[in-house]
């Protein structure tokens, strides 16, 4: 494997076009991402219309992200094997009809069979837009689309609770969580027609079809939904014993990595274990994972915090939550433009922002316990966000740099694959740390969601750790 190939002067009329699909990639992976987090705020709504169960909401949450991990590197190896535009235009279609059919519900099955579509469809897009940048873009040049999808993907995550509040709130308590489903539709339709426009289609020379693995696909699904399962359903599944599936499914993705190598002597391999060879690539994903394992917890708890226990509606929750969107959309473009000059330390610099933003956060709401929540939480979390938007991308950035463009889909697939544990994951302990602190401080929602952002500071804390150490082995390096 060589290393990113050096950049080649562009044509205006072809700059113009790459960054038209670039811009088409963004969308969609907006439109997907957020609804990672966009039905967090429709589920009182949605328990009322549909009269769900406990067990029906943790599904339509959590099915959702299961699904999504699920198809990430099946879905990148597909890309990269017959063409992206294909697979981003497949997924976009799936994504736009199981909207659809997930506005349209009647009863729980309904809606909980649509979100679990609706998340492989998202799986299937994101890693066609990640890659179509490493195929469109060389070198130093990825920087500056990457900031814009670190941004996207802070946004997404963080704005989706405002939009969620928003769409409640125009369309009615009764109905307005379909229309959280509903606003991907034209967005889908438009997305599938432009993309298939704009998309580069499968490059000259490339073989129209490769085996795609499908016992590493099958290896690979069972190692995920292994590890995920326990970590969605740690509410609901009470008995200690699930936890056992997480070793199991550790076990199988040994299983994975020794069939990959066998695979790989003789044929082209769903993921190349060869990636983890370039030490960007391997400290990168860590970082991901370890990252996402805090940064998304946060919004679930925060949005808990204020509407349950604060009494806040959906749409004030939302709000709260933005300023940590707006200080993440304005340093994510320039970390993008600068990561290529300050390397991992920017990542760093950026980490630290955030512990210090969520630590302040937990500082405000202790010395003002008064005060009105989103009020005292603005600053300190616009100041997390400032530190989030230095992380995501220019992170991705660095990770991806040498990864070669026949690997690309994979390989951004499996960074996500970690991206989506290291949430559920988080999500998992944080939720149940401010649960169980919850019931101990008999109903005090404060210091429950001080004592929970806390631990999610501290696994953001490791990550920050993990980083330092890089910088300072490739000091050592460099000195000697």
């Amino acid at each position: 494997m060589s290393a990113a190939q050096t950049p080649q002067p562009v044509d205006a009329a072809e700059n113009r076009r790459r960054w038209q699909a670039v811009g088409v990639g963004l969308v969609a992976a907006f439109m997907t991402l957020l609804d990672v987090s966009i039905v967090n705020v429709a589920v009182p709504s949605i328990d009322r219309a549909l009269h769900a169960t406990p067990s029906d909401l943790q599904w339509v949450l959590s099915g959702y992200a299961l699904t999504f991990g699920l198809a990430l590197v099946p879905a990148g190896r597909f890309g990269d094997a017959r063409g992206r535009r294909n697979a981003f235009v497949f997924g976009i279609v799936l994504f736009t009809a199981t909207s659809a059919l997930a506005g349209l519900a009647t009863s729980p099955a309904w809606l909980i069979a649509a979100r679990l579509l609706q998340g492989a469809a998202a799986g299937v897009v994101n890693p066609q837009v990640i890659g179509m940048i490493q195929q469109l873009f060389r070198g130093p040049e990825r920087a500056r689309p990457f900031g814009l999808l670190g941004a996207t993907i802070g946004i997404s995550t963080a704005v989706g609770p405002l939009l969620g509040g928003l769409l409640i709130a125009i369309g009615g308590e009764e109905h307005g969580w379909r229309w959280v489903f509903f606003v991907n539709v034209p967005v889908g339709i438009v997305a599938a027609i432009l993309g298939w426009r704009l998309l580069p289609g499968r490059p000259h020379g490339q073989p129209g079809w490769r085996r795609l693995d499908p016992v590493g696909v099958l290896l690979l699904g069972v190692g995920v939904v292994l590890i995920l399962l326990p970590l969605v359903q740690e509410q609901q599944w009470r008995t200690p014993w699930k936890w056992a599936l997480i070793p199991a499914g550790l076990a199988v993705l040994v299983a994975f990595g020794l069939w990959e190598r066998r695979y790989a002597q003789h044929r082209e391999p769903l993921f190349d274990l060869r990636l983890f060879s370039f030490q960007s690539y391997t400290l990168g994903s860590l970082i991901a994972l370890v990252y996402f394992g805090g940064f998304t917890a946060i919004f679930f708890i925060f949005t808990l915090f204020l509407q349950n226990g604060l009494g806040y509606s959906a749409l004030i929750a939302g709000l709260a939550i933005t300023p940590f969107a707006l200080g993440s959309a304005a340093t994510a473009v320039l970390g993008g433009r600068i990561v290529n000059r300050f390397g991992r330390p920017l990542v760093a610099i950026g980490l630290f922002g955030v512990v210090l933003g969520l630590a302040g956060t937990v500082a405000a709401l202790h010395l003002a316990p008064h005060a009105p929540a989103p009020w005292v939480t603005a600053g300190p979390l616009l100041v997390a966000g400032l530190g989030s938007g230095l992380v995501i991308a220019p992170n991705q950035t660095l990770t991806l740099a040498q990864v070669p463009v026949p690997q690309a889909g994979s390989g951004a697939g499996m960074l996500q694959t970690g991206q989506r544990i290291g949430a559920a994951a988080g999500i998992a302990a944080v939720g149940s740390l401010f649960f169980s602190s919850l019931a101990d401080s008999h109903g005090n929602w404060t210091t429950a969601f001080e004592q929970s952002l806390m631990l999610a500071t501290g696994v953001i804390a490791l990550a920050l750790i993990a980083a330092l150490v890089d910088i300072l082995r490739t000091r050592n390096h460099a000195e000697h």
